[in-house]
């Protein structure tokens, strides 16, 4: 029997099917980029509806081929926040077959730490658990047995890119504002410091990739890849110092995250400043392998 689990982000929608044993047996992503004009406007956008609809429409397909009729899905910033979100979860429900839940930024920070202590069972606390988002990223503190603290805030890839990159490539000023909003919403935040820094999600496997260098996508070579805190800091100039064109030419980085990219990272660099990490270690598995683990027991 397989379990599917879907997860529609900000940027992203996600399909994951496993087995019985919690094995991958399909792993999609796709890009439907809810979050285009949110933080301006408030509302989902009518072109992004349709596309993350038709989305919905492929994965229903997939689902079938698999023997899957209910999934599990869950929706997080997006969906929080948008006024008009009855327009997109209604049809997608109708299309997928199952109730979606909107979960609030404590229940994804919860999975995050979930889906991070099955991947790295000998990793011994504490640790933090950053999953930067394109509408909001997760902070999850643990002492390697339970969660002792979990925070979202709402800055994410989609949002700041939106809100201050406006030059391609970023204007200095805008790089300077960029830093400063991200610094204001860490500011109120108590996070320990000298404690490695668990990233999870799009961004953080996107550095990963990059790294690599790959030209095909391999979650297992991305998950446990350890990077110093001079190699995020020198990711994060490189990609703010690149056009767009440039980003979508780096082996690693998927097409349609190039034009965000680079506030993603700059995120986890100024999260890693904050807590004057040692390391990040990169981890593939975000929110849909926790729910899917919950699922199975």
């Amino acid at each position: 029997m397989n379990t599917a689990v879907i997860d529609i982000g900000t940027n992203t929608l996600l399909l994951l099917i496993v087995d019985e044993h919690l094995q991958r047996v399909v792993d999609l992503c796709r890009f439907g980029r809810l979050g285009k004009g949110l933080d301006a406007s408030g509302n989902l956008a009518a072109d992004a509806i349709a596309k993350s609809l038709d989305i919905c429409r492929e994965y229903r397909g997939v689902m079938d081929e698999h023997g899957v009729a209910v999934p599990n899905v869950i929706a997080t910033q997006a969906m929080r926040e948008a006024k008009n979100a009855t327009e997109f979860v209604r049809p997608a429900q109708e299309i997928l077959g199952a109730t979606i839940e909107i979960i609030a930024g404590a229940r994804e920070a919860e999975l995050a730490y979930k889906s991070v202590a099955r991947a790295f069972p000998d990793l011994s606390g504490p640790y933090v658990v950053v999953d930067v988002g394109g509408g909001s990223t997760e902070l999850i503190v643990t002492d390697g047995t339970k969660v002792v603290s979990a925070v979202s805030v709402p800055i994410g890839a989609v949002r700041l890119t939106e809100r201050h990159l406006k030059s391609d490539p970023p204007a200095h000023h805008e790089i300077l504002e960029l830093e400063a909003d991200i610094d204001r919403h860490l500011a109120p935040l108590s996070l320990p410091v000298g404690v490695p820094l668990i990233g999870t999600a799009g961004t953080a496997t996107t550095m990963a990739a990059v790294v690599l260098a790959l030209t095909t996508y391999d979650p297992d070579r991305v998950t446990g890849l350890r990077l110093e805190p001079e190699r995020v800091v020198a990711l994060r100039d490189t990609m703010l110092a690149a056009s767009t064109a440039e980003r979508r030419a780096t082996p690693g980085i998927e097409p349609q995250r190039a034009d965000v990219i680079a506030a993603g990272i700059a995120i986890y660099a100024r999260v890693i400043s904050r807590l004057h990490a040692p390391v990040m270690i990169t981890c593939d598995r975000g929110i849909r392998w926790g729910l899917a683990a919950e699922r199975l027991g």
